[in-house]
């Protein structure tokens, strides 16, 4: 059997139409649909030589598949999705008991009532809706797109035999034409469907391409103005008012390679387009709530050192302002901006936070104070009250520590991630030393007894200090809720790198000598 959706029929050159699958979870993750109460929706389909009992009718909204409504019972291969709600406007899809997917239409908010036929034998042949023109006319285009697909796999098969060179060369020839055309198909669509909804759907899969472009001093074309026209131009068409562009299969990849592939992956950067981005969206639009989500939890998960600041970005514009309030429940509101409250301070560029530890040394001054006996934290406020004075003398400070290259390490004994990267870290201690390398190293830690044994026996020699009379609220203040975990500071104790591994210390570094080397010219 072939399944046909308008976005598994492409191309390998510049023809953009990404192969999605269905997840088979789909049906018991996608529980209901929010449904304008109006007119009612009627969708009818005729499918010759089926032997579905059950069938389902789905939408797409963002990177997700949901579940509009079930036929519970074909008859002879009619299928009939009929209820007293209209279906949002967007693109939807026939799913098979079978949970195979069958094609993808289109319903608008005036085009709830249609009827459809197509045969098992041949969807793509047979896709007919006498009912309603944008619905025929896509399917028109979808025929088109498949027999060009299927001409360019013809295509490649002539390219057996040939060597690398001359395949690559015959490809190149061959598809430049067969895109040529595709290009020129969709550009005739998109004029005769302007203003229209299959139009703009069609539209947002389409890749922006430059005309008349310079050359550049090497005499090839402009690099630069390439893609300075194709970023400028990515978003034309693109009506970030209309809701009915989320429930496509298009909108959600080309937002994540816009943000991944087309800007600068930079914090300020990223932020900036953000912003340009959500200032498109409508107040209280279902893409505004979408997007402030999107954002938000893409900031939070994401693997690049430094952007986190993106997320503090998120919280404080549309967070803190009240645009959420629709998105996320109170509880969570709050939750989130105390989380934005811990990372603010941590962002790179900004003051580490000042933490007042205790030595070996120190350690046996507030012993004699009690610290090491008292059992309540009742008696631990007591006792740092009463001996207050003696004790910010037995304080190891961070901004005490005089050096050009500081490596704060935070790291639990019984920590076994810790025990593999403590080693190591030991060890490229060692080698930047001996290459002349001013590099401290500060080791926290909480209980005493097993961390003094553990520097025994593994021959720390580096700053080594816990937070013997626990004042510092280190988890809170630095963001510890794994260990080890490595900040990088700088002379001036600002914070360059953090959340580093031991690999990558020396390239960090390196690259801060030459910022002090650069600041000294």
């Amino acid at each position: 059997m072939t399944f046909c959706t308008f976005i598994n029929c492409y191309f390998e050159i510049n023809i953009i139409m990404k192969k999605l699958l269905l997840s088979l979870s789909l049906l018991s993750i996608i529980t209901n649909v929010s449904a304008q109460a109006s007119q009612g929706h009627d969708i009818r389909v005729n499918f010759k030589n089926c032997k579905d009992t059950v069938m389902y009718l789905a939408f797409y909204q963002f990177d997700k598949s949901y579940l509009a409504d079930t036929c519970k019972k074909v008859v002879k291969g009619q299928v009939v999705f009929k209820g007293k709600n209209s279906l949002e406007k967007g693109v939807y899809y026939l799913v098979s008991q079978d949970k195979a997917r069958y094609f993808d239409f289109f319903i608008s908010d005036n085009n709830q009532k249609m009827v459809m036929s197509t045969d098992t034998a041949d969807l793509v042949k047979n896709l007919k809706c006498t009912s309603h023109k944008e619905n025929d006319d896509f399917f028109n285009y979808i025929r088109f797109i498949t027999a060009k697909n299927k001409e360019y796999g013809e295509v490649r098969s002539k390219t057996k035999g040939m060597n690398a060179k001359d395949s690559a060369a015959f490809m190149m020839e061959k598809g430049k034409i067969l895109n040529e055309t595709v290009i020129a198909f969709e550009n005739a669509f998109l004029a005769q469907h302007k203003g229209m909804f299959v139009g703009d759907v069609v539209s947002l899969k389409m890749e922006k391409e430059a005309k008349d472009i310079p050359k550049a001093s090497n005499g090839r074309p402009d690099s630069l103005f390439i893609y300075n026209y194709y970023k400028n131009h990515y978003w034309d068409g693109v009506n970030f008012e209309d809701d009915g562009i989320l429930r496509t299969p298009f909108f959600a990849d080309r937002l994540k390679k816009y943000f991944t592939s087309v800007i600068v992956q930079h914090p300020d950067t990223v932020s900036l387009e953000i912003d340009r981005i959500m200032a498109k969206t409508k107040t209280g639009t279902m893409m505004q709530k979408l997007l402030i989500a999107h954002f938000l939890s893409t900031a939070e998960t994401s693997k690049l050192m430094g952007f986190d600041k993106v997320f503090v970005h998120v919280i404080d514009k549309y967070i803190r302002t009240g645009m959420a309030k629709e998105v996320y429940d109170a509880t969570t509101i709050e939750k989130i901006k105390e989380r934005g409250d811990i990372l603010k301070p941590l962002l790179l560029g900004s003051q580490a936070p000042d933490l007042l530890m205790i030595d070996t040394i120190g350690h046996k001054q507030i012993a004699k104070m009690g610290f090491d006996t008292v059992k309540t934290s009742a008696g631990a406020t007591k006792l740092y009250y009463d001996n207050v004075q003696n004790l910010a003398q037995t304080f190891v400070s961070l901004y005490g520590v005089k050096t050009d290259y500081l490596a704060l390490v935070f790291w639990d004994v019984d920590c076994g991630h810790c025990k593999t990267e403590i080693p190591k870290l030991l060890e490229e201690y060692h080698a930047l030393k001996k290459e002349g390398y001013d590099l401290k190293v500060v080791y926290t830690q909480h209980d005493y007894e097993k961390w003094r044994k553990y520097i025994i026996e593994n021959k720390l020699d580096w700053i080594n200090v816990y937070d013997g009379v626990h004042v510092n609220n280190i988890k809170e203040k630095y963001d510890i809720y794994s260990t080890p975990v490595i900040y990088m500071l700088n002379k001036d104790k600002r914070i360059k790198a953090k959340r580093i591994g031991t690999e990558q210390l020396k390239d960090i570094v390196k690259q801060m000598e030459k910022e002090y080397k650069s600041a000294k010219k």
